[in-house]
């Protein structure tokens, strides 16, 4: 399981502050996704994200929690850990700072054979994640190409990550990324809501995630999706 994420085209990611009937998740981990990601930026405590994990915990696809911060980085129940650091900002907290409050209160426990470091790029000002983390998102795709380089050659990252978080990005600032990266694999994540958008930067990107057409759009283009990459 540790190596095989590094295969994955399609990921689900699912939002603990969201609300999902069981019988949507059943359409997702049918949908053909090679993955479940657990994630989300406000309002996530442990209790959601252990709420959402038992519904999705017993049909069989990788699990994968995303943590907002150390109080929701759980390795009971889940595959991996894929542990943001923001790139583009210049509040160390999202960095490092909240990683090493993590190991502070872990006193030992951390499950490091689960955990997958990812380096995230934040291009949406209006997000969430965007406006939590203070990232510099109206940068230029050279500016992206070069912290999606930095990311991947000298902090050597497994994955480096480009989040729209809610809005389609631009194909040619993904395709900049694409190229600066040698070996991290290269996520791709916002506004694909349709096979087209998922074709467009699944040329690109190694693995795109969709996550809020799961909730805007249904099942059924959330399949679509799946199939335009795999």
């Amino acid at each position: 399981m540790q190596q095989n994420w590094k295969e994955w085209v399609h990921v689900t990611k699912l939002d603990p502050d969201k609300t999902i009937s069981p019988q949507a998740v059943e359409d997702v981990v049918t949908s053909g996704t090679d993955a479940l990601m657990l994630s989300g930026t406000l309002n996530v405590t442990p209790e959601n994200m252990r709420d959402l994990l038992d519904m999705v915990a017993a049909h069989g696809l990788p699990l994968v929690v995303e943590p907002a911060g150390p109080e929701c980085a759980i390795f009971d129940g889940i595959d991996l850990l894929f542990v943001p650091s923001v790139m583009n900002t210049d509040d160390a907290r999202w960095i490092v700072g909240k990683h090493q409050a993590w190991l502070r209160r872990s006193n030992g426990s951390i499950h490091w054979e689960k955990v997958v470091p990812e380096a995230y790029i934040v291009l949406n000002p209006a997000s969430a994640v965007g406006r939590v983390t203070g990232a510099h998102c109206e940068i230029s795709a050279s500016d992206v190409a070069a912290y999606a380089s930095v990311a991947d050659r000298y902090f050597r990252f497994p994955i480096v990550y480009i989040e729209y978080s809610g809005t389609y990005g631009d194909p040619a600032v993904v395709r900049a990324a694409a190229e600066a990266v040698e070996n991290a694999v290269l996520y791709y994540g916002g506004g694909i809501n349709s096979a087209e958008r998922a074709a467009e930067m699944g040329r690109y990107a190694d693995t795109i995630v969709v996550g809020n057409a799961v909730y805007d759009n249904g099942t059924d283009v959330l399949r679509a999706t799946v199939r335009a990459v795999q």
